[in-house]
């Protein structure tokens, strides 16, 4: 059931309401959209990029509030109340946000001096404290007359957009563990969903789901079972735990991207479980650490490419696909890019998954030796192996712990990338420093399905910062760094002049995109791990942006420490 507002339902029924068709959002990048931001990367080339230019580098000093809104989620009353970490969706200059446990909330935007919260779908989701999952929600999809929220219990639920009534709900994962937290991507007739808790001793997968019903249309499994393609790369009879694939991991928690052209959906996946203990796990571990293509009618896989085989140091791959029609090396060529978790910043072909360039592009990486230029391959890889041996050392029972750089965080993590199509420069905003990592056998009689499942420890063994860095996706060329004092876990979003970007301690600033100098910043002491996302209404543009609850002792930062509990919805503009 909807909470409504003091406003009737039946006042604002049909205001400003137009159907997101398919062919809507297939022309989201559109000029006839260009106010509108309909799908949580925006486009379906997760490009995060805006054409509004109202506000540019020349006047970006002038930012100030517009409005601000109140946002539930930090119930119930003491616990930690998870991570805002959605991108608003805005169509007709109705606004659709989600609090970190996937709670759908309409807000009328349309004064563009005040937000009014029109309804709150009810979901019915248990708030247990004890769950013992990570608490967050990257969002919402929008398609026909619904919002679609996947939620960290296993359900994916529709709610219609007029009157916020729960219009279907299904219970999409059924096993222990499983659940969501990345924002649904709705593809023609289907909506994917990608299962986000492999580190709780989970087997990753991608589905999709009927839009009109949620019944399910397919499952593309990322750890492959004994006798499918891919299974060769799981040594569990050599590890004496022959079941070791059934909590691989590989999972999807972050969006992936659509090409309409070839019907084809790319989506990032996790690290083979458990994180750091390879030896319960031998081998290459696909389809883990990779970039997978699926036909999005069937879920068949079309190609893979894997950054780091048989990863011991958490190197997640689910960060954003990026793509895009750019030239290299004098030919024009259709490409996925995508900011490494491992400090690497690579260009793969998007039709073929074949490797074309690469680089550093965080500023310590010690874990491997380079990048074999035909192959992708860290240098260090040897396929005859089990276990590999990258450049920083091995975690093995019994070792001494090892330090590796970039951080198990990275790099860029599930913060978003961005690209701006008009100067061929890609973006990506997250941490620099070094963790230590070591290894904590565990028994395979004593892996619980639904609990956390490392295999070893981990810390921060430098100081932790942050950075925004711009990546010339032509040569794949470093073209402008901005050093930041904080882990940055916002991500970022790019117009044709200005870059934008949140920071742990509750600043939003904004960067010249040619030099990333800082052009405007304000603290508003909610912490930021959400990104930025702009709109138009009557002509006029905003940035908008989710804060909160807290920002935390973050990576030995104790001055975030005092933070309190409170999630917001900020709104920019220039007046």
């Amino acid at each position: 059931m909807a909470t409504l507002t003091a406003l009737t339902a039946v006042s604002l029924a049909g205001a400003g309401f137009a159907q997101v068709t398919p062919e809507r959002l297939v022309a989201a990048g559109s000029e006839e959209e260009a106010a509108n931001w309909l799908m949580v990367h925006r486009t379906y080339d997760s490009n995060r990029f805006s054409p509004l230019n109202e506000i540019n580098a020349s006047n970006a000093a002038d930012l100030s509030l517009a409005f601000a809104v109140p946002i539930g989620g930090l119930e119930p009353s003491g616990f930690g109340a998870g991570y805002m970490e959605a991108t608003p969706l805005v169509d007709n200059g109705f606004m659709y946000v989600s609090d970190p446990w996937g709670s759908p909330y309409k807000i009328d935007v349309t004064s563009g001096t005040k937000g009014q919260i029109l309804w709150v779908c009810d979901t019915g989701i248990e708030k247990d404290p004890t769950a013992g999952v990570l608490l967050a929600n990257r969002g919402l999809a929008l398609h026909g007359d619904n919002v679609i929220t996947a939620l960290n219990d296993g359900r994916v639920v529709a709610c219609n957009t007029e009157t916020g009534e729960v219009a279907w709900d299904v219970q999409a994962a059924t096993e222990p563990g499983e659940g969501f937290t990345s924002a649904p991507l709705a593809v023609g007739d289907k909506i994917l969903v990608g299962q986000s808790y492999g580190d709780w001793a989970t087997r990753g997968w991608l589905a999709a789901l009927d839009a009109a019903t949620g019944e399910e249309v397919w499952r593309f499994f990322t750890v492959p079972e004994p006798g499918q393609p891919g299974s060769e790369t799981w040594l569990c009879e050599e590890s004496g735990n022959p079941d070791c694939w059934k909590t691989g991991g590989a999972a999807l928690w972050v969006t992936g991207s659509y090409d309409p052209e070839t019907n084809t959906t790319y989506w990032g996946t996790g690290n083979p479980v458990p994180m750091f203990d390879p030896e319960f796990r031998p081998g290459d571990n696909l389809y883990s650490n990779s970039t997978i293509a699926l036909d999005a009618d069937t879920g068949e896989l079309k190609w893979h490419f894997q950054y780091t085989p048989g990863d011991y140091m958490d190197y997640d791959e689910v960060g954003i696909q990026l793509l895009m029609d750019v030239t290299v090396d004098g030919e024009e060529r259709k490409v996925l890019s995508h900011f490494g978790r491992n400090g690497i910043f690579y260009t793969l072909d998007r039709n073929s998954g074949a490797y074309i360039q690469s680089a550093q592009y965080v500023t310590e990486l010690n874990w491997t030796e380079g990048i074999d230029p035909k192959t992708g391959m860290p240098v260090e890889y040897d396929p005859s192996k089990s276990l590999q041996t990258y450049a920083a050392g091995v975690i093995s029972r019994g070792s001494d712990p090892i330090d590796h750089c970039p951080h198990i965080t990275g790099g860029v993590n599930y913060y978003p990338t961005a690209y701006n199509p008009e100067t061929g420069i890609a973006y990506g905003a997250g941490q620099e420093g070094c963790s230590e990592i070591a290894t904590q056998e565990m028994a395979a009689e004593d892996v619980m399905p639904g609990v956390i499942f490392l295999g070893g420890t981990y810390a921060g063994s430098s100081e932790q910062t942050g950075s925004i860095t711009a990546m010339d996706v032509t040569t794949s060329e470093q073209v402008a760094k901005q050093n930041m004092p904080y882990p940055n876990h916002s991500g970022v979003l790019v117009t044709p002049e200005v870059v934008y970007s949140g920071s742990l301690d509750g600043t939003m600033g904004a960067y010249d995109a040619t030099t990333l100098e800082p052009l405007w910043s304000v603290n508003v002491g909610t912490s930021f791990r959400a990104p930025p996302m702009t709109y138009a209404v009557d002509g006029k543009q905003y940035v908008a942006i989710l804060g909160g609850p807290v920002g935390g002792n973050a990576n030995g930062h104790e001055e975030l420490e005092s933070m309190q509990q409170s999630n917001m919805l900020w709104v920019f503009a220039v007046n």
